[in-house]
């Protein structure tokens, strides 16, 4: 009986530990929130993140809330010797924002770190040719989203897809959505929705659109979503995720059914913004 009382306690000390480490990182986060915004982010956001002035004030007031968080606890890493400065952390912090722009998510809350490159970097890659073969690769990449703890950017790609909000590719848009997706530690296209209702509507309405997107490059039909999303379900999510937030329109127009649910999930109207 004294052992079940002492693990009875200690159980008890954890669940009073985590309620309040809750109600201290939310109480944290709101004070960020609340902090001026330095003109000098304001200026970055502006010069590299084009659709930037055309957000409402109210939503410019909340990215601005959010981006105050997320730079106060991710930490940004350079690689191949780039020196990491205020403009990089600021411009990958809006961008990734967006996605949480009407309070969709915690943070990103397996991400620790996001390791910059100068530009495309390379990864040794072991591939199997056949049964008995297997041939060492160098294989090319702008960006990854690791489930563990890791996001890794091309600097020289983050520049050129905010500068060119319209082409539907967006490598940080991409590769925190994979966050998103990752939050449960699997990849699999399906992020945490509100409602467990949600993940029957979220799976036929996903699949119905990935199944489309495969047959229509099969047939070489063009499509409004790139390529790269018929790679796997959660490639697809990604890759909708950029379509959704730089071609809305155009989303919406060919595509009806996926541009609603991103809708309802993001919660935001990014035809507003182009």
């Amino acid at each position: 009986m004294g052992a079940a009382i002492i693990i009875f306690l200690i159980l008890g000390l954890i669940v009073t530990a985590i309620f309040i480490s809750s109600i201290l990182t939310k109480q944290r986060r709101n004070r960020l929130k609340k902090r001026s915004f330095p003109p000098l982010w304001s200026a970055v956001i502006e010069n590299n993140l084009p659709i930037y002035l055309r957000l409402t004030p109210e939503e410019r007031r909340r990215l601005q809330g959010h981006i105050q968080v997320f730079l106060a606890e991710k930490q940004f890493i350079g690689c191949q010797g780039l020196q990491v400065t205020a403009e990089m952390k600021i411009t990958i912090a809006a961008v990734a924002c967006l996605l949480l722009l009407n309070e969709r998510g915690e943070y990103f809350p397996k991400l620790r770190s996001i390791l910059i490159y100068p530009s495309t970097y390379f990864v040794n890659q072991t591939v199997a040719v056949s049964d008995y073969v297997v041939e060492e690769r160098r294989d090319a990449r702008l960006g990854e989203s690791w489930v563990k703890d890791q996001v890794i950017l091309s600097w020289e790609q983050v520049q050129r897809d905010t500068q060119n909000w319209r082409d539907g590719h967006n490598v940080v848009l991409h590769e925190f959505a994979h966050q998103l997706d990752q939050e449960d530690g699997k990849a699999e296209g399906v992020p945490i929705l509100p409602k467990k209702s949600d993940y029957l509507v979220w799976s036929q309405v996903m699949t119905a659109q990935y199944q489309q997107l495969c047959s229509d490059i099969q047939q070489d039909i063009k499509t409004v979503i790139d390529s790269y999303g018929a790679t796997n379900p959660a490639e697809f999510f990604a890759v909708a995720t950029e379509t959704f937030f730089e071609k809305p329109q155009q989303l919406l127009e060919k595509h009806s059914q996926l541009y609603e649910l991103l809708q309802r999930y993001y919660q935001v109207y990014p035809e507003q913004w182009i």
